[in-house]
């Protein structure tokens, strides 16, 4: 790390706290000869691998726009969308990837999404699982409802009964 002010390539680490909800660290360093002091901010940089191979930076918002689409017309607030994409990007970082692929990242949504509205969940998953017919939504509803009983929540009034073909 050179010195800003005198181009010295050498520093010493004076103190290191965590930044940006724990994804940053930001050094305070010294230069050991002009003595002068500095802030450096050190993170890791997650990248997203698209279908057509290009990689671009993780980015929150795409997966805030993304999870808005699926939540439209439900009780989920801008706080919402904005935790879930906190807790997807840390649990991302957690795994130790560098790289993930795009798809990847809409599965690590699943989890978030169902814990928060599984009307969204549905919605969400029937486009990242691939659901093909009717059966893919009533396993899908049928293994929402096992997790319900299984935590004792409440099943939505939509999922209470089973779907009948008419």
């Amino acid at each position: 790390m050179f010195c800003p002010y005198c181009r010295n390539a050498d520093s010493r680490v004076v103190d290191s706290r965590l930044a940006d909800d724990g994804s940053a660290i930001r050094r305070r360093r010294q230069c050991p000869q002009c003595g002068r002091r500095f802030s450096t901010v050190e993170t890791t940089t997650l990248s997203v691998i698209k279908r057509s191979g290009a990689g671009e930076p993780f980015s929150r918002s795409k997966i805030i726009n993304g999870v808005r689409k699926a939540c439209q017309g439900r009780p989920v607030t801008e706080d919402d969308l904005a935790l879930l994409a906190q807790e997807v990007e840390e649990n991302i970082r957690a795994s130790g990837v560098a790289e993930i692929d795009a798809h990847e990242v809409g599965l690590a949504i699943l989890e978030p999404l169902r814990q928060l509205d599984q009307i969204a969940y549905l919605r969400f998953a029937s486009v990242y699982q691939g659901f093909e017919s009717l059966d893919d939504f009533e396993e899908a509803i049928g293994t929402l409802r096992r997790q319900n009983e299984d935590t004792g929540q409440r099943v939505p009034t939509g999922l209470q009964r089973p779907l009948t073909a008419h």
